[in-house]
């Protein structure tokens, strides 16, 4: 792919210094969700005009992504590579503001000037949770743009996540990774193993269980791999030139994430045999033999049966 080279405007001033932060009065833990501060909303990368050619690079490797008009929180969780009314990037990006306008730009990272970028958001929170979650690997960056009413579907995704508002504001909901009445156990393991969203669905009720945080510029939320979230704008914010929400997750793996993927593998095929496992976390020695067996399983799939698996299941 021929990215955007790197300029000047790209670097920040020698005295700007971009961090994220645990936000005053919440303790931040790797392992639950927790409330951020950050001012990456003033780096140069993340002004709409430059975030605009990043998308006019990436959409000719069909890494601008869109949703059906008129979606809700409860729809499915699917994104296409052509806008439903045509519009080529130019396009969208010009009538950005216009109600239920949304784009999302998918792994921002094959672009080195925005690589450099996701390794400042990682590297200002790293010494926070390697404390807990050693070695991160595999960063990766999404952005969604979008203007209010519009919703960003119920979902969980395989890695942990550092999640920034960039510009106006939103409504993110996020639930507890371990709350086995939001989303099955078995469900889970299956979107590890596979990736279907198929059975994760937000219910009557799943709401008032979650951590509901309103959102603007320089507000985060981190939450770790597998936690359901989903998110949604309204219209009160909104003035003249200012109607564009703009978000991006900062995902990543470690080598706790690495370890509970191969252990829910190890859930599916126990499944097979008539076994009802446990979550991982459930026991130290039940999970170093489930992790023993999973990551066995993984690699005999993966040389003899060409099973592809993901990212977080390859160590660096």
């Amino acid at each position: 792919m021929n990215a955007v080279p790197k300029t000047k405007a790209d670097e920040p001033s020698a005295q700007a210094r971009y961090e994220a932060r645990t936000r005053e009065g919440a303790t931040f833990s790797s392992f639950h969700v927790t409330p951020l501060r950050h001012n990456f909303h003033d780096h140069p990368l993340m002004q709409l005009p430059r975030i605009a050619q990043l998308a006019k690079e990436l959409a000719k490797t069909e890494q601008c992504r869109f949703v059906t008009p008129g979606i809700s929180q409860s729809s499915a969780f699917d994104h296409k590579p052509k806008s439903a009314d045509g519009r080529d990037v130019d396009e969208v990006f010009r009538r950005l503001e216009e109600p239920n306008s949304w784009i999302a730009l998918y792994h921002i990272e094959t672009d080195p000037a925005y690589a450099g970028f996701l390794k400042e958001v990682v590297d200002s929170a790293r010494d926070l949770i390697e404390a807990q979650q050693p070695d991160i690997f595999k960063v990766a960056g999404f952005m969604f743009l979008s203007a209010p009413p519009s919703v960003t579907p119920f979902h969980i995704d395989r890695e942990n996540n550092l999640w920034l508002q960039i510009r106006g504001r939103k409504i993110m909901n996020v639930w507890d990774h371990r709350d086995r009445h939001v989303v099955e156990g078995k469900h889970v393991d299956n979107f590890i193993c596979t990736g279907s969203l198929e059975h994760v669905n937000l219910k009557d009720g799943f709401r008032e269980r979650s951590h509901e945080f309103d959102v603007g510029p320089g507000d985060g939320v981190y939450f770790p791999a597998t936690s359901p979230h989903m998110t949604r704008t309204t219209t009160d914010w909104v003035r003249p030139g200012d109607g564009v929400s703009i978000s991006m997750g900062v995902v990543f793996f470690t080598r706790h994430t690495y370890r509970e993927a191969n252990i829910h593998h190890c859930n599916v095929l126990l499944r097979k045999f008539g076994i009802e496992p446990k979550p991982p976390g459930s026991g130290r020695i039940s999970d170093a033999l489930k992790f023993a067996i999973g990551r066995t399983h993984v690699w005999i799939r993966k040389t003899f049966r060409g099973y592809k698996p993901s990212a977080g299941l390859h160590l660096p």
